[in-house]
């Protein structure tokens, strides 16, 4: 069959199923990164804190899951999430409710995504001098303005090289929602090549898409790099 024929819209072709797949790839990365931020965020604040058990609870949690393979801990959300939601409406007497595979890969990678988004962020602390906070406090400020107008902003532009690099593993590790049914990329040129048994054109197709992916996320994630020094020029 023709490869245009092959990749065209419409009843004869995998277009459609291509551009559903590529949409929900995209989907489930950009709903799983705040998700992710904001967790790995509060993780980092936790282990900076000065209670001992909170840090000892935010350190037990990023050595699990940076130490669990993604596709284990994707299987531990999906079937385990189920099985805790089944007993928790059971007990509460309520109707079955039934986890997605989209919000369970969401969960799931936005689990790991927080785990090592967290340690970015805790370095990222680190590198801010202890004069910032000094200079807060003789201004006034309370401990929550010097977070957010003094701290916060630093934070962003510190972080963001290695926050990166976590997005685009991010993107990647998406690919392993297709072993439970979610129909991103991987999975419908998965079924595209087997109907077809054209797998290395729908398999190159794969590559193609997902490096179009990391490209648009470069260009997006250097203009906000930009934007975060526009500060850093003039000084």
């Amino acid at each position: 069959m023709d490869i245009i024929q092959l990749l065209a819209f419409g009843s004869d072709g995998w277009g459609d199923e291509l551009a559903r797949g590529l949409f929900v790839t995209a989907s489930l990365a950009l709903a799983t990164l705040p998700f992710g931020f904001v967790l790995g965020l509060g993780l980092a604040l936790a282990k900076r804190g000065e209670d001992r058990a909170l840090r000892l609870s935010a350190d037990i949690y990023t050595t699990i899951f940076r130490g669990l393979p993604e596709l284990l801990t994707l299987f531990l959300v999906y079937y385990g999430g189920q099985n805790l939601l089944n007993t928790a409406t059971a007990a509460a007497g309520l109707a079955p409710w039934t986890l997605s595979n989209f919000l369970s890969g969401m969960i799931a990678l936005g689990l790991v995504f927080a785990a090592y988004s967290s340690e970015v962020f805790l370095s990222a602390f680190r590198a801010i001098p202890s004069g910032q906070w000094e200079a807060g406090r003789a201004l006034g400020l309370s401990r929550a303005r010097i977070q957010l107008l003094v701290i916060f902003p630093q934070l962003l532009r510190i972080s963001l090289p290695g926050l990166s690099n976590v997005w685009l593993n991010l993107l990647k590790d998406t690919a392993l929602v297709s072993v439970i049914g979610l129909a991103d990329i991987l999975r419908e040129t998965g079924v595209a090549a087997r109907v077809t048994r054209e797998p290395f054109l729908f398999f190159g197709l794969a590559c193609v898409l997902y490096l179009l992916l990391t490209i648009v996320s470069a260009v997006v994630l250097r203009r906000i790099e930009v934007w975060t020094q526009r500060g850093e020029a003039v000084r």
